[in-house]
C-alpha cells in the first residue's frame, strides 16, 4: 500500500514537471524568457568588458606619464583620456538602448502603440531634463574644444557662486567634472553650471614675483643682483627643469612710502609656476641679503633714512 502511495505521488509531481515546462508558461521561459535572460546576461558582459577597456586605457596613458621623463602631461595624454572616459559613458548608453529595443521586440511589444505614451512621457522627462542635457551639450564642447583635460589646474566659475572653484581635474565626463583642491576635497561641478573656465596649465604658465625693496636702496646695484639671479637660475637643480626660458626683470611695478616693488617673471611647464615662484623668491631673498639689501620696515620719517649728502643739500638749499 505504501509502495502504490509513493509511486502514484511521484507520478504526479513528475507528470506536473512535465506539463509545466510544456505549458503556456514553460514555453515562454524556455523562448523569450531565455532570450531575454541572454540579452541581459551579454549586456552586463559588455558593460563590463568596456568599462575595463576604459580602464586599461586610462591606466596604460598614466603609467606612460610616470615612466616618462616629462614633469607634466602632454594636451594629447589629457585629451586622449578625457575621450576615453566619454567614450565608455557613451558606449554603454548606446549599449542600454540596444538591449531595451531588443527585449521589446521578443516580447513582442508593438512600436507604434508605444508612440502616443513616450510621446507624453519624452514631453515630461524633457521639461525634467533640461539641465542635463544643458550639462550634457556643454561637457561635449569642454572635450572637443579641449578646455580642460585630467590634471590641469583650473579655476571654474559657476552660475549663482560668488566664488571659484580652483583644483586640479580628476574626471570629465559629459556630465560633470571633478575637481581636487589642496586641502584634498573634491567638488562635483555639473558641466552646465560652468560660464568661464580659468585653465593655469595649457601649454606655459607664468610665475610672477614682485620684490619690494627699500626706497633708499640703489636700485642699480638691485637691478644687477636679479639679473645675476635671474643668470643663475637656469643652473639650479630645482628650477633648471621648471623654467623654459631665463626669468626677466620686468622693472618697476609700483611705489610705495617705504618700498619699491619690482616685478620678475618666468615661463614655466604648465601648473608649475607656483613652485618655481617659491624657488626664485628663495635664491632672490638670499641674493639680496648677501648684497645687503633689506626690505625696509617701520614708519618713521623717510628723511631720517636718506643719505647724508642727501639731507645735507636739501638742509643748504634750505638755508639759502
Amino acid at each position: 500500500m505504501t509502495d502504490t502511495t509513493v509511486s502514484v505521488l511521484a507520478f504526479d509531481w513528475a507528470q506536473k514537471w512535465h506539463n509545466f515546462w510544456h505549458g503556456t508558461v514553460g514555453q515562454w521561459i524556455l523562448t523569450s524568457g531565455l532570450q531575454i535572460l541572454l540579452l541581459l546576461l551579454g549586456a552586463a558582459l559588455a558593460a563590463r568588458f568596456i568599462g575595463w577597456g576604459s580602464r586599461k586605457v586610462t591606466r596604460r596613458l598614466e603609467q606612460g606619464f610616470q615612466a616618462g621623463d616629462a614633469l607634466v602631461r602632454s594636451e594629447a595624454s589629457k585629451h586622449r583620456q578625457a575621450v576615453a572616459s566619454v567614450i565608455s559613458w557613451v558606449a554603454i548608453v548606446m549599449l542600454s538602448v540596444i538591449v531595451a529595443v531588443q527585449i521589446t521586440n521578443v516580447l513582442d511589444i508593438p512600436i507604434g502603440s508605444l508612440v502616443a505614451p513616450a510621446a507624453v512621457l519624452g514631453a515630461a522627462i524633457g521639461f525634467g531634463a533640461q539641465k542635463v542635457v544643458q550639462d550634457l551639450l556643454a561637457g561635449f564642447f569642454i572635450i572637443t574644444e579641449r578646455q580642460y583635460g585630467f590634471g590641469d589646474l583650473v579655476e571654474l566659475n559657476m552660475i549663482g557662486a560668488p566664488d571659484g572653484s580652483v583644483g586640479t581635474v580628476e574626471e570629465v565626463t559629459l556630465r560633470v567634472t571633478k575637481l581636487r583642491t589642496s586641502d584634498g576635497e573634491v567638488f562635483t561641478v555639473p558641466n552646465g553650471n560652468i560660464v568661464r573656465s580659468l585653465n593655469m596649465s595649457k601649454d606655459w604658465a607664468r610665475a610672477v614675483v614682485d620684490i619690494p625693496i627699500p626706497v633708499t636702496a640703489d636700485l642699480n646695484r638691485v637691478n644687477e643682483v636679479l639679473q645675476e639671479v635671474g643668470n643663475s637660475s637656469m643652473e639650479d637643480r630645482l628650477l633648471k627643469d621648471l623654467l623654459l626660458d631665463q626669468p626677466s626683470l620686468m622693472g618697476v611695478e609700483s611705489i610705495g612710502i617705504d618700498n619699491v616693488n619690482l616685478r620678475m617673471v618666468a615661463r614655466t611647464l604648465p601648473g608649475k609656476q607656483y613652485e618655481a615662484g617659491r624657488r626664485l623668491r628663495a635664491l632672490v631673498v638670499r641674493a639680496l641679503g648677501q648684497a645687503g639689501v633689506v626690505t625696509a620696515s617701520g614708519n618713521g620719517p623717510m628723511v631720517d633714512t636718506l643719505p647724508s649728502t642727501a639731507s645735507e643739500g636739501k638742509r643748504g638749499a634750505g638755508g639759502d
